[in-house]
Formats: structure tokens, C-alpha cells, sequence
């Protein structure tokens, strides 16, 4: 693309957007950040969405724009919602945003958004092989990327291991609400991460969120077969991986699925661009 590609990242306290120069795989003008609304729902989000894509209109002209959103995403439609108001389950919410802005979204869940980041430009960058990402944070979010390509919507936070949720016993939410130190949270991440590995055997699991910026104090005391890794984008990586989802539908647009009956798809026509 000529311009850079506007990714926003929105959370559940904040809205966050930067224009991403994709050859470089960084931001191209300082990042923008307004409160979430407090009654989070699509058309409020996406009035919020409105005023970060007019504050950088100048920088992206009619580029399109990736979204984030805490929630699984099928073909445009968010399934759940985690820390949003749960108006988004079962929203055409890419519709939602499509409409109001005009414009060719592609919303996409926030860990995967940060595993396509971490693939393109950051610490698993042109890795050949298959790549688990984490995010360690309230939850824990994951992405799959297998030689360069996403399968979407793992959700690997949510594995039951010895009878609980993962991320009940492993994200970082639960270290800091139960006071752990990170020797006391080393055996939870342990048995949570070999749990993972001997389903996915990833060639590389990279590992962000917040505490990532103290994985010394933990990374190196967990007994895995694959290396592991700090994730390098920090809290960038979801913004520039939603530029670059973005840019790659503009370039290779997907079919929709239609779904006229339970179980039954059909594939239409590619979905129309808006420029």
C-alpha cells in the first residue's frame, strides 16, 4: 500500500489507533488513545472507531483499516465479548463499523491481531514453521500461525486442564489477585504451557502481554520442548497486525459465507471493496 494502514486496537478501558507503515512494520505517527466507552457497545465503539479514523484521514486517505476486538470473530461477526458490553455476541459488527465509517474494515480478534504482528515484523518474524503466540494478561489470549498463515479463534485460554478454565489459574490477572510471586507462578504457566505443547508441538511459542516486560523473571525456569520467547511488539503488536490483516483482504479479498440453515454454508461472491 502507498500510505500506511490505520490499526486500532480496542480494550476494554481503552481505544487505541496508529497508522502503520508496512514495509517498516511501525507506527507512522503517534498513537491515539481515547477512554472506551462506558457502555461499550458497537455503535457507541464505533463512534469512538469514527474519531480516531478522522484524526489520521489526512495520512491514510481511503486505505482500509483493522480492527481489534477482545472477542471471537467469524467472517464479521463477533461471537463473544470479553470486558465489552455483551451487546457484541452475535453482531455483524464489521457491518456495524462498515457502515458508520464508510469505509473497508476487518475486524479481527486482539490475540491474533498481535500473533500476525509478532509473524510479520516481530520476534517470530518469516518463522517457517508453526507459531503460538500468548498474551498473559487479565486472560490469555492466543493465536496459531502456521508458515505465516492464521487459524483464527483459538481461544487456547479457555483449554479445562486438571478440572479448571487455563486462565483461571495461569494469566497474569490471576498472579496479581492471588499475590503470587513469579516463583510461585512458575509451576501454574508450567503446567498450563506443557499441557498446550503437547497438543499444538508448536516450533515457537512467543509469549506477550503486559508482564512480558519480566520475562527474565519467569521464561527462563519453564521446562518446554519448543523455545520460548517475549513477544517484541509490546503493546504495538495488536494495532500493526490489524493494519497488515487489513491490507492482505484489501490485496486478497475472501469469500463470504452465507448461512441459510444451521450447517449449511454457501460461499457467495468475494466480499465488495468500498473503495
Amino acid at each position: 500500500m502507498s500510505k500506511p494502514v490505520l490499526g486500532i486496537d480496542i480494550g476494554g478501558s481503552g481505544i487505541k489507533g496508529a497508522p502503520v507503515d508496512l514495509k517498516k512494520g511501525e507506527f507512522a505517527a503517534k498513537r491515539l488513545r481515547i477512554d472506551t466507552p462506558g457502555e461499550s457497545t458497537p455503535d457507541n465503539v464505533a463512534e469512538v472507531v469514527a474519531q480516531i479514523v478522522e484524526h489520521f484521514a489526512d495520512q491514510i486517505g481511503d486505505g482500509p483499516i483493522g480492527v481489534t476486538v477482545p472477542a471471537v470473530v467469524t467472517h464479521g461477526r463477533t461471537r463473544s465479548a470479553a470486558n465489552i458490553h455483551a451487546s457484541w455476541i452475535d453482531c455483524e459488527a464489521e457491518k456495524v463499523f462498515e457502515d458508520r465509517l464508510q469505509r473497508d474494515i476487518y475486524l479481527v480478534n486482539d490475540a491474533d491481531a498481535a500473533g500476525v504482528g509478532e509473524v510479520r515484523y516481530g520476534a517470530a518474524k518469516d518463522h517457517p514453521g508453526l507459531v503460538l503466540l500468548t498474551t498473559l494478561g487479565t486472560g490469555i489470549g492466543s493465536a496459531i500461525i502456521h508458515r505465516g498463515v492464521l487459524v483464527p479463534n483459538s481461544e487456547l485460554g479457555h483449554l479445562e486442564i486438571d478440572g479448571h478454565d487455563a486462565e483461571s489459574q495461569a494469566s497474569s490477572g490471576v498472579k496479581d489477585k492471588l499475590g503470587l510471586s513469579y516463583e510461585e507462578w512458575v509451576p501454574r504457566l508450567q503446567r498450563y504451557y506443557e499441557v498446550v505443547e503437547k497438543l499444538l508441538w508448536p516450533d515457537l511459542i512467543v509469549v506477550g502481554g503486559g508482564v512480558s516486560k519480566d520475562h527474565e523473571q519467569f521464561l527462563p525456569h519453564l521446562r518446554l520442548n519448543s523455545p520460548i520467547v517475549p513477544a517484541a511488539l509490546k503493546n504495538k503488536a495488536g494495532i500493526i497486525g490489524a493494519a497488515w490483516l487489513a491490507a492482505d483482504r484489501r490485496a486478497h479479498p475472501e469469500p463470504v459465507l452465507d448461512y441459510q440453515t444451521p450447517g449449511e454454508p454457501r460461499v457467495s461472491k468475494a466480499k465488495a471493496s468500498k473503495s
